[in-house]
């Protein structure tokens, strides 16, 4: 059977547990496959990496929410009534 892997790169899980501070640097920021028997088990995202998408799935979600609130009647608020 074929599996995805949707990283540039991969460790095994054994590999893994015998250094995971050199797995994550020789990683350079981007996301690793964790393999078990050569079939992706996890992904190990740095945590820059894991803010970004965060942040980029927020923003997601509120344009959708522009986009939903788009055509409602608008309501004229002052500042000082806030």
């Amino acid at each position: 059977m074929i599996h995805s892997i949707l990283a540039d790169s991969g460790v095994s899980i054994s590999d893994l547990k015998k250094n995971p501070s050199a797995v994550i640097e020789a990683a350079g920021g981007l996301p690793i496959a964790v393999l078990n028997r050569n079939t992706p088990a996890a992904y190990l995202v740095p945590a820059k990496a894991w803010e970004a998408l965060m942040e980029h799935l927020e923003d997601l979600e509120l344009a959708q929410i522009v986009r939903e609130r788009a055509g409602q009647k608008r309501i004229k608020v002052r500042l000082e009534d806030l």
